[in-house]
C-alpha cells in the first residue's frame, strides 16, 4: 500500500538536503561539511520534535535509508564539478519545499501522540525551521527565521492553523494536510519573489 506520509517526508529529506548541501558547497566545504550541513538541515527539526516529545527512538534511527540517502546526496554533491557554481539564493524553492513538508507532518504527528492545536503547531513550526536554522548558523549566515525581510516562522504558522482548521471541517485528512503544506510552500515562494515582509524599515526625512 502507497504510504502518501512517507513519501512526502522523503521529499522533504531530499528538499531541505539539497538547500544544505548547495550553501555548503558555496562555502567551499569538504565532503564531510557538506554531509553534516545535508543531515542537520534535512534530519535537525525532526530531532528537535522527537527529543521535545520524547518520541524514541528518532525518526531517522528508525528509518536508516534517510541518513544513508543524505550520504549519497553528500557524495554527488561534493564531486560533481557544477555544484559549487550554485548560488545560494537556489536554496529557496527547495527550502520552501521542505519548510512545507516537515511543518505538517510534525504538526500532524503532535496531533496523533495528544497535543493540543497550539502545542501541535509550535512543534509543527520547530520541525519546519530548525534544520534551516542550523544550516545557516553553520555556514555562518543569519537564519531565515531570525531576518527582518524574510517571512518563514510566520507562514510555517500560519500554515498549521489552516491545516488544523481544514482537518476539522474537510472529511479527508489527505486534503486537509495538501492544503496546509501547499499553503506554505507557496506563500513561502510568493514572499521571496514580491518581497513581502511582515515589518519594514522606516525611512527617515
Amino acid at each position: 500500500m502507497f504510504d502518501i506520509i512517507y513519501f512526502l517526508e522523503m521529499i522533504g529529506v531530499v528538499a531541505f538536503a539539497i538547500s544544505g548541501m548547495i550553501v555548503a558547497r558555496s562555502k567551499n566545504m569538504d565532503p564531510v561539511g557538506v554531509f553534516t550541513i545535508g543531515f542537520v538541515t534535512a534530519l535537525g527539526g525532526g530531532t528537535l520534535r522527537d527529543l521535545m516529545m520524547n518520541n524514541h527512538p528518532l525518526y531517522w534511527i528508525k528509518h536508516q535509508e534517510q541518513p544513508i540517502l543524505i550520504l549519497a546526496m553528500a557524495v554527488v554533491f561534493s564531486y560533481w564539478s557544477r555544484a559549487h557554481s550554485l548560488r545560494e539564493s537556489r536554496i529557496v524553492f527547495p527550502d520552501a519545499i521542505g519548510l512545507g513538508i516537515f511543518t505538517i507532518l510534525g504538526a500532524q504527528l503532535a496531533l496523533d501522540l495528544g497535543h493540543s492545536w497550539f502545542i501541535a503547531s509550535l512543534l509543527g513550526v520547530m520541525t519546519g525551521t530548525f534544520g534551516g536554522a542550523l544550516r545557516d548558523t553553520l555556514c555562518n549566515e543569519v537564519p531565515f527565521i531570525f531576518r527582518k525581510d524574510q517571512i518563514y516562522a510566520s507562514i510555517s504558522f500560519a500554515g498549521c492553523w489552516l491545516y488544523f482548521v481544514c482537518q476539522w471541517l474537510l472529511e479527508s485528512e489527505t486534503l486537509a494536510l495538501s492544503i496546509g503544506l501547499l499553503f506554505i510552500v507557496i506563500f513561502r515562494l510568493a514572499a521571496v519573489r514580491f518581497d513581502i515582509r511582515l515589518q519594514r524599515d522606516q525611512s527617515h526625512s
